[in-house]
């Protein structure tokens, strides 16, 4: 079967196989063009606890929110795409048409930092999906989650590439206050163009760079990261990005390479064919050359930086591109010393303009 055409603000075009199930449901060929696009669906997430705990040594956290499960800006690359998966759905359109919404974050939140089991420490907002994609203008649930880290004062790390992260500076200024708030934002492309083939409901570039602007202007620690730089693709904007981010006012960046785990191979791969079939072979070589001959390398460390000459290449570009910016490469450091865990009184009384 051929690639199915491109679906208008999708990243994905098909739904691949999940890996766990027995079945599979291929269209015919002549239907293969007829696909649409389907429209989102959001559905209730029933989760009883919202902090995830994951022991990767290459991650940067131990503990994580995900208000959302999937993701509605349907990057195409996105390695979250296969927890999709555990789901019943698929790493394709499933990933980013049909999105659980955990309802009751917030209030989840605020019970797991009660409990006196509960060990201060950064949390990752989102350590998998977006915090920020479409439907948090509507729903809320990051905000809320950001005004029970402010009563408690526990720190937080955010990485979006949504400009709606700016809709919170309030309460991140507030967190600022007390070393508990850093923002990073990824970048990929500085092309309009071509963020919009591969991520297709994700804000574009400038509006990423506006986002580091009012951040860093309101005194909230800002950095970046380029993720993920696609060899033989985007690499050679590293040196552009970087310049772009610190000019903005990025005080600190960082970089990953592609990965491309389970379903995520066919989407690509697809991807390339569609837009850039003529760019696709040196892509997916270069990928293989970091991976050692796959597409894919799923070893703690060398699955966030790559292996060989081409994977030292880019970290090289990368540092001296920092180096000539006056980037930093490492995060500030956030603390959990103004910790506390309010009374029931104090809770009741707090209260943010404009929150649901």
């Amino acid at each position: 079967m051929k690639a199915p055409s491109p679906l208008r603000g999708r990243g994905s075009a098909f739904n691949p196989k999940n890996r766990f199930e027995a079945v599979e449901l291929v269209p015919e060929a002549d239907d293969a063009d007829e696909i649409s696009s389907p429209a989102t669906q959001f559905l209730s997430d029933s989760s009883k606890t919202i902090i995830a705990y994951n022991d990767s040594p290459d991650v940067g956290f131990d503990a994580s929110i995900n208000p959302y499960r999937g993701c509605e800006h349907g990057c195409v690359y996105c390695y979250a795409r296969p927890t999709h998966e555990y789901l019943g759905f698929s790493a394709g359109l499933d990933f980013e048409t049909k999105i659980m919404v955990k309802e009751k974050a917030p209030e989840l939140l605020r019970k797991e930092l009660s409990s006196p089991r509960w060990k201060p420490q950064v949390l990752a907002m989102s350590g998998v999906t977006d915090c920020y994609q479409p439907a948090e203008k509507r729903l809320e649930l990051t905000r809320r989650c950001l005004e029970v880290l402010l009563e408690f004062r526990n720190p937080v790390a955010i990485v979006t590439k949504n400009f709606l992260v700016t809709r919170d500076m309030d309460l991140l200024s507030e967190l600022a206050r007390y070393q508990c708030a850093t923002v990073i934002i990824s970048l990929t492309t500085l092309d309009p163009k071509f963020s919009g083939l591969m991520e297709p409901r994700a804000s574009r570039p400038a509006r990423r760079l506006a986002a580091i602007t009012a951040l860093s202007q309101a005194g909230i620690p800002v950095g970046f990261l380029l993720a993920p730089m696609i060899p033989a693709l985007t690499d050679l904007e590293a040196p552009a990005i970087v310049s772009a981010a610190a000019r903005a006012g990025a005080g600190f960046g960082g970089y990953t390479p592609l990965r491309l785990p389970h379903g995520v191979k066919s989407l690509f791969r697809s991807w390339l064919e569609q837009h850039y079939p003529e760019k696709k072979r040196k892509v997916l070589n270069r990928i293989r050359a970091i991976r050692g001959g796959k597409l894919n390398d799923p070893n703690f460390n060398s699955r966030m930086r790559g292996e060989g000459i081409f994977a030292e290449q880019m970290a090289e570009l990368f540092r001296l591109a920092c180096k000539k910016a006056r980037i930093q490469e490492r995060r500030p450091q956030l603390s959990t010393e103004h910790f506390r865990r309010p009374s029931g009184s104090q809770m009741n009384l707090f209260h943010w303009s404009g929150a649901v």
